[in-house]
């Protein structure tokens, strides 16, 4: 990676790579199981946390055969049990990389890596910077193909499910069943909770509230892919005031997001341009991790007018060119419910 400051990075990309099957949620179930007789609290601990609950359990199908109108938009917005728009996967031209940079027709992304400070002080984060063709080559992708709660996979095990060229963790939309989920054009649920982002085919992104909207209105509008996290971290160019003070899903089984922790955010330069930041953490003398404060800055710096905080902590990884690239704060991969990616020749 092209680096600032740099500074040996303790991960050895191989070592993060682990077999598919999740042992540790085997392991998990296993343990709940011989637990459950102590009580009802164990057994709605073991379906809240542990069981997966799937509502669409072929993903790729069900995108498949919704309709969409000659122009990409689609005909109507509605849920997951209906028809929504979508827009097939497709590949165009040759693609190459090029050490940290990656060419393909309009499609551009570039992968580095930046440490500043020094001691307990260091952070270290990665940057992708990425212009698409079009903002529907950025897609979004469910662990395991499938819709639902407690439903997991790694970043890098997905995004070789989708030959993706790029990819980062998304909002884990799969721990909670409320928010706005539109992904690739179609709605899978609509539960405004929170301020979420929503990413436009016509290339740009803007911060909204989720309760004073809903899905099909968005899908509507063009809409092509929403997050349902936060807090928002950047709106018309500034820092958005009083953020070290938010907190999402508090609700139990949620730690605190704020104080120095690892983070994924999503920030837009210009229409159809984004950086995708992944800043690792809880890594004495490599990475402290950041503030709200300070991942806002990080984003503000890189040119980004809008920006938004996504899933982070253990989940916080970027995936480039066959390999995770930063250090997840776990020592491996954390499963995620869902990645956003770049396929390979998009």
């Amino acid at each position: 990676m092209s680096t600032e400051d740099p500074a040996p990075t303790p991960h050895d990309p191989s070592a993060v790579r682990r077999p598919r099957r999740r042992r540790w949620r085997a392991a998990l179930v296993a343990t709940l199981a011989v637990l459950l007789p102590l009580g009802g609290a164990t057994a709605w601990a073991l379906d809240r946390f542990v069981v997966e609950h799937v509502e669409i359990a072929d993903v790729t199908a069900y995108e498949a055969s919704q309709s969409a109108d000659a122009d990409g938009t689609s005909d109507h917005g509605t849920t997951a049990d209906d028809s929504a728009g979508a827009s097939a996967e497709t590949t165009t031209g040759a693609a190459t990389v090029d050490g940290d940079t990656y060419t393909s027709d309009g499609t551009s992304i570039t992968v580095s890596r930046v440490t500043t400070g020094s001691g307990d002080d260091t952070v270290t984060y990665y940057v992708a910077d990425v212009v698409l063709s079009d903002m529907t080559d950025l897609r979004s992708a469910f662990a395991q193909d499938a819709f639902g709660t407690n439903i997991t996979e790694t970043t890098s095990d997905l995004a070789a499910d989708h030959d993706a060229v790029l990819a980062i963790n998304g909002d884990y939309y799969g721990f909670r069943d409320t928010g706005i989920v539109i992904r690739n054009g179609v709605v899978y649920r609509d539960e405004g909770a929170r301020e979420g982002l929503a990413l436009y085919r016509d290339g740009h992104v803007e911060v909204y509230d989720e309760t004073s909207t809903d899905a099909h209105s968005l899908v509507d509008a063009g809409v092509w892919n929403t997050l349902s996290f936060g807090p928002a971290l950047v709106e018309d160019g500034e820092v958005v005031a009083g953020i070290d003070d938010v907190e999402v899903d508090t609700n139990v089984g949620n730690h605190s997001i704020q104080g120095e922790q690892p983070r994924t955010a999503v920030g837009m330069v210009d229409a159809n341009h984004l950086v995708l930041v992944v800043v690792d953490g809880r890594q004495a003398g490599y990475s402290r991790g950041v503030t709200m404060t300070e991942l806002a800055g990080i984003l503000l710096g890189l040119g980004a007018t809008t920006a938004y905080n996504i899933d982070g902590g253990g989940s916080s990884t970027l995936y480039f060119d066959g390999e995770v690239v930063n250090s997840p704060s776990q020592g491996r991969e954390r499963g995620t419910s869902d990645v956003l990616y770049v396929a390979d020749g998009a």
